[in-house]
C-alpha cells in the first residue's frame, strides 16, 4: 500500500485582525512592565515594518476593542505616571493564562490537587492495590467486587452473607501539598548586556502561579523580589515589576522566604531562586547597607551559606536557578547547595521554564521532609 503526499502552499491560520494583534500586544505589555502607551508605541513600529494591518483595521481600531472588551481602562487620579491608559484584572489574568500556555502548554490538565507522595492510605487517588477494611475507611473506597468475590469463597453461595472480614478497599496516595516561595533576583545585573533576563522570570512566575490555581489549588504560592532589600510581591504585580538600580541581597530574600515558610501549615516546603548574579550586598546590623560588586566577597558569600544551612535545619530544600555560566559563580553555587543539601540548575533563558515545571512536579511526587 502506497503512501501519498499532497503538497499545498501554507496558509496562515484563520484569525481575526483583532486576535492577530492582541497575540502580539500580551507579549509587548509584559516586556514593558505593563506600560500601555511604550507597549502600543512598539506595536505601532512593528506594524510599520511588518505591516500588521490594513486601512479596514488599524492600531486604533485595535485601542478601541481592547477597550470595548474591557482589556485597558481609562486611567483615574489614583494612576501613577499622569492620564493615559492601563491594563485591567481582565488582561492581568489572560497574561497569567497566556504564560501558562507558553511555558507549560504541552501538559495535560489533571484533577486539581492531583500530587502524590510515595506514601498509600486515606487519599484520593487509587493506587491499584487492594488491603483490608480498616475501621475509619470511607464506605466509597470499598471494592464492591472483590468484596464480593471474598464473601463467596469464605461463606459458600448456599447462605450468602458479606461480612467486615470479607471486605476490601482499594488502596490511594495520599496527596501531599507544597508551599513554595519563588524567590526573582531584581537587581541591575537582569537587564545588562544587552540580554533580557527579567521578562522570562516573570513569564515563569506567572506561568506556575497559574498552574498551581489552576491544578493544585491547596497549594501556595509567594512571590519574592529581591535586590538591595527583599519584599513580597503579589501575582498581580508581576506584569509590572522591573529592575532597579540594585545590587543583590541573597540572604535578605531567603530570611523572607524562610519567614514566609514557617507560617505555612503544609509539611512540604521550598525556595525557587532565580538568579543570574553573585551576592553582592548585606544589610548590617545597624541598618546599613554593606556592598560589594568586585568578585565574591568572603563576607557575603558566608552569611548565604550559613543561610543555606539554616534553611536545611527548617527542612526547606532550595533550588537555585542560575541564568549564567561564570565558572566562578558556579562554585559558589555549589558551595551553596551543599551546604543547603538542595539542588542548582545552570539555565539559559529559553529552558528554565521547562526546569522550573519539572522540577516542582518531581518534588510533589515525594515528601520532601527530611
Amino acid at each position: 500500500m502506497s503512501t501519498r503526499f499532497i503538497i499545498k502552499p501554507y496558509s496562515p491560520p484563520d484569525v481575526s485582525p483583532f486576535e492577530k494583534l492582541f497575540d502580539i500586544f500580551k507579549e509587548l505589555i509584559v516586556h514593558t512592565a505593563g506600560e500601555f502607551d511604550e507597549a502600543i508605541s512598539w506595536l505601532r513600529q512593528l506594524d510599520d515594518e511588518y505591516k500588521l494591518t490594513t486601512p479596514e483595521y488599524t492600531v486604533d481600531d485595535f485601542i478601541d476593542d481592547l477597550l470595548k472588551k474591557r482589556f485597558i481602562r481609562e486611567k483615574t487620579e489614583a494612576d501613577r505616571n499622569g492620564p493615559g491608559k492601563a491594563i485591567t484584572a481582565k488582561m492581568e489574568r489572560v497574561i497569567r493564562q497566556s504564560a501558562l500556555e507558553q511555558i507549560f502548554g504541552k501538559l495535560k490538565r489533571g484533577t486539581t490537587g492531583n500530587h502524590r507522595t510515595k506514601h498509600s492510605g486515606q487519599g484520593d487517588e487509587q493506587t491499584g492495590e487492594f488491603r483490608s477494611f480498616n475501621f475509619g475507611d470511607a464506605p466509597e473506597h470499598i471494592a464492591m467486587t472483590e468484596s464480593l468475590r471474598n464473601a463467596q469463597i469464605n461463606n459458600g453461595i448456599g447462605e450468602f452473607q458479606l461480612t467486615e472480614r470479607d471486605l476490601v478497599v482499594e488502596d490511594t496516595y495520599f496527596k501531599a501539598q507544597m508551599s513554595t516561595v519563588l524567590m526573582i533576583d531584581v537587581s541591575h545585573s537582569m537587564i545588562l548586556y544587552g540580554e533580557d533576563r527579567i521578562t522570562p522570570a516573570k513569564k515563569v512566575a506567572m506561568a506556575l502561579s497559574e498552574l498551581i490555581h489552576t491544578r493544585y489549588p491547596k497549594d501556595t504560592l509567594d512571590i519574592i523580589a529581591f535586590g538591595n532589600d527583599a519584599w513580597p510581591i503579589t501575582v498581580e504585580d508581576l506584569p509590572y515589576l522591573q529592575v532597579g538600580p540594585f545590587h543583590t541581597n541573597t540572604v535578605a530574600g531567603l530570611e523572607l522566604a524562610m519567614d514566609i515558610l514557617r507560617r505555612k501549615k503544609n509539611t512540604n516546603k521550598q525556595i525557587f531562586m532565580i538568579t543570574d548574579g553573585k551576592p553582592s550586598c548585606l544589610r548590617l546590623p545597624n541598618g546599613e547597607h554593606y556592598f560589594n560588586s568586585n568578585g565574591l566577597d568572603p563576607e557575603i558569600t558566608e552569611q548565604c551559606y550559613n543561610t543555606a544551612r539554616v534553611a536545611r535545619k527548617l527542612n526547606i530544600p532550595i533550588t537555585t536557578f542560575m541564568i549564567a555560566r561564570d565558572p566562578y559563580l558556579q562554585k559558589f553555587v555549589e558551595r551553596f547547595t551543599e551546604a543547603n543539601q538542595g539542588k542548582a540548575f545552570y539555565t539559559g533563558l529559553k529552558g528554565l521554564g521547562q526546569f522550573i515545571f519539572e522540577d516542582y512536579q518531581t518534588n510533589r511526587k515525594k515528601n520532601i521532609k527530611r
